[in-house]
């Protein structure tokens, strides 16, 4: 009854007894160094899983700059119907963009400090 609540001592493993156990076995050694090939192959190929990956990343990358491009010329194209003759716009543009003033005014420059 006391033999129940005892575990047996277990036999420490032989490490190469296991390697030459399985390099016998040159069905399984053939079988596992080609696992090993298709598997690097399949992830890091030139088509494999690694690159399949980059490529989405970078796919989703460029059409976000095409997105924001397209808005940038949606707003410059509004800029320009805005400024076809309109004399206030063109006014709002000068003063803005290119510092212009009419005459008789003054132009005063505030800097800010930096902290």
């Amino acid at each position: 009854m006391d033999s129940l609540f005892f575990r047996k001592d277990r036999k420490p493993i032989d490490a190469r007894g296991l390697l030459r156990k399985a390099l016998k076995n040159r069905r399984a050694v053939l079988a596992v160094a080609l696992g090993v090939f298709v598997l690097s192959f399949v992830l890091f190929g030139s088509r494999g899983i690694v690159q399949r990956l980059r490529l989405v990343g970078e796919k989703a990358a460029l059409e976000e700059s095409v997105r924001a491009a397209e808005a940038e010329r949606r707003q410059l194209q509004a800029e320009v119907k805005a400024l076809d003759g309109d004399r206030k716009a063109i006014e709002k543009v000068a003063r803005e963009k290119h510092h212009m003033i009419r005459e008789g005014e003054t132009l005063y420059r505030v800097r800010r400090e930096k902290k």
